[in-house]
């Protein structure tokens, strides 16, 4: 008797490829254009090593200009452009879920479909949280090591809690370059805050059928991994970001199989288990910062591990960065 199991239902190559191709399509950090997938680390993200370097090209300096003259003995001193480079870490990650056939069978529903119609929604959580707990390292190294020039703290200020007034200063902290911020991540409760203050204003997503909040033209990104300390004046912090500010790559392994479907027909007596199988190579990298590896236990950096201070050092100066982090109480 023929019977239908998941690995007639997936292709694991397609499925694979679906995951991909659609992880973070509907997201604020996508719509903003914060996240921004770099060609250079997806090409990379097979290869063989932990980590590699991607190069960069500075501005030009503003050096003034020369003031032309007619002795033919004098001649112009050409000046040069500058380059840095960025470390970039790789993160091979895997995820797995399972489901007892007999269970489906009396629910009188197939729990795996409902699985494999999440997986991408999983991987999206999973691509956010990372780029929260790397923020929060960025910012943490910042004040460790550049004297805390992203970051414009109002706690002890009064009034000190957050508002668009305090949003604009921290925005101001990037010069002329403010302009070039398109995304504020915050806390739920802060959300709720401007939410009460009716600061968020609510616009279609690219495909029509989605509506995403956005705070004075930034697009929202709400996370409750942003920071918040519990005190007596619990402080808060968001993160304001420019288009391209993190640089983005997801692809499947070399190696192993992308997708796996695993059957396993004695499990549970006989009544059968299915196991689905998920894996990609992920790179989520800050522009501006090189990662230095110096506290990681694994093969691969933890969400807490892309928060430590001393796994990022900035390679380029301050104004070039998009990024500035707004520490505030509600």
């Amino acid at each position: 008797m023929a019977v239908v199991r998941l690995s007639d239902v997936i292709e694991p190559v397609k499925f694979t490829d679906y995951i991909i191709q659609n992880s973070m399509v509907r997201t604020a950090l996508a719509e903003s254009g914060v996240l921004v997938n770099n060609a250079v680390m997806q090409d990379q993200l097979t290869a063989g090593a932990h980590a590699f370097t991607v190069p960069g090209w500075l501005d030009l300096a503003d050096d003034e200009a020369d003031v032309v003259n007619d002795d033919p003995a004098i001649e112009s001193t050409p000046h040069k452009i500058g380059s840095f480079k960025q470390k970039v870490r790789k993160s091979f990650l895997h995820g797995s879920w399972s489901t007892m056939n007999l269970a489906s069978e009396i629910a009188g529903d197939d729990a795996m479909i409902r699985i494999q119609n999440r997986v991408v929604a999983y991987w999206n959580r999973q691509v956010q949280k990372r780029l929260v707990s790397t923020l929060q390292g960025i910012e943490a190294s910042n004040l460790a090591n550049d004297s805390g020039d992203m970051i414009l703290d109002i706690t002890a200020d009064t009034p000190s809690a957050f508002s668009a007034a305090a949003v604009i200063d921290a925005a101001g902290t990037m010069g002329d370059a403010m302009d070039s911020l398109s995304a504020i991540a915050m806390h739920p409760d802060t959300y709720r805050k401007a939410l009460k203050d009716d600061l968020i204003e609510f616009i279609p997503d690219s495909q029509g059928s989605l509506t995403m909040p956005t705070f004075r033209g930034l697009a929202v990104v709400m996370d409750e991994a942003m920071p918040k300390v519990v005190a007596t004046d619990t402080t808060y912090t968001s993160v304001l970001f420019g288009a391209g500010a993190v640089g983005y790559a997801m692809g499947e392994p070399r190696v192993a199989d992308g997708t796996e479907v695993e059957s396993l027909p004695s499990s549970g007596n006989g009544g059968g288990q299915q196991v689905l199988h998920s894996r990609v190579n992920l790179a989520v990298h800050p522009l501006g910062f090189s990662w230095s590896d110096t506290a990681v236990v694994g093969e691969s950096p933890t969400i807490a591990e892309l928060a430590d201070a001393t796994n990022w050092t900035r390679s380029i100066e301050r104004k070039a960065v998009p990024m500035v982090f707004l520490k505030h109480t509600l």
